[in-house]
């Protein structure tokens, strides 16, 4: 009898270590679908954010097109649209207006010549007549970031956002500046001056009247070259 109970409780025991088991790799399997479902939404989440951003970029592109052949107080959204072979519409879900647009094109431009001053002002053993040569160069080149600088500066009415993101790249482009005055007191004034000058410059004589755009850049050149015998006293 003894045998039977020993037996039968074996078997309660063997069914309850059953039951565990069968619990365990069903909230095993649970955690595993669980995981690659979550893992896969995260994948898609990705997928689309990438998507977002290629179709900004694409957007953009397109506009430093336009920018480039075409007066920036004039460019229209359409314009844009056509060149990026979408309708105006399709722009709005990326660019909640014209002028967050037209700042992100510019600040794309802010970013490279941000870039280039960065590795002058690190490697050159001439720091500030390579920075002054490098920035009048960029925006004697690059026509279109100066006039988007020039409306900012001038005529655009922005939101506090879009001013912000402005001032940063401008405080970026000061404290590149600074470094260059590093070993006097009034580095940030000396800075900001700098700034201003180069800017004059590129305004002064852009449309140089009765002059060539060759004989424009040597004049421009000049002036830089003056600068940099100014501020380096």
């Amino acid at each position: 009898m003894s045998i039977f109970f020993e037996a039968v409780r074996n078997s309660v025991i063997l069914g309850k270590l059953y039951k565990i088991r069968k619990k365990y790799y069903l909230d095993t399997i649970h955690i595993i679908i669980t995981f690659h479902r979550m893992k896969n939404s995260q994948s898609f989440k990705q997928l689309k954010e990438s998507e977002k951003e290629n179709r900004k970029r694409i957007i953009i592109d397109a506009a430093e097109r336009v920018f480039a052949t075409k007066p920036f107080n004039q460019v229209t959204m359409r314009d844009i649209a056509r060149e990026a072979g979408i309708t105006a519409g399709a722009i709005y879900r990326y660019f909640p207006d014209q002028q967050a647009l037209f700042v992100e094109a510019f600040l794309r431009g802010a970013e490279k010549i941000i870039n280039e001053l960065e590795q002058v002002v690190s490697r050159s053993k001439t720091p500030l007549k390579d920075t002054i040569a490098t920035f009048l160069k960029f925006l004697m080149k690059h026509d279109q970031y100066f006039r988007m600088m020039t409306h900012f500066m001038l005529d655009a009415h922005l939101s506090h956002d879009l001013v912000e993101k402005l001032n940063e790249a401008e405080r970026t482009l000061l404290d590149l500046f600074t470094k260059l005055f590093a070993h006097k007191q009034n580095a940030r004034i000396l800075a900001h001056s700098l700034f201003a000058a180069m800017n004059g410059i590129v305004i002064t004589f852009h449309n140089y009247p009765g002059r060539s755009q060759k004989d424009i850049h040597q004049h421009m050149n000049r002036l830089g070259d003056m600068l940099y015998q100014l501020f380096s006293q």
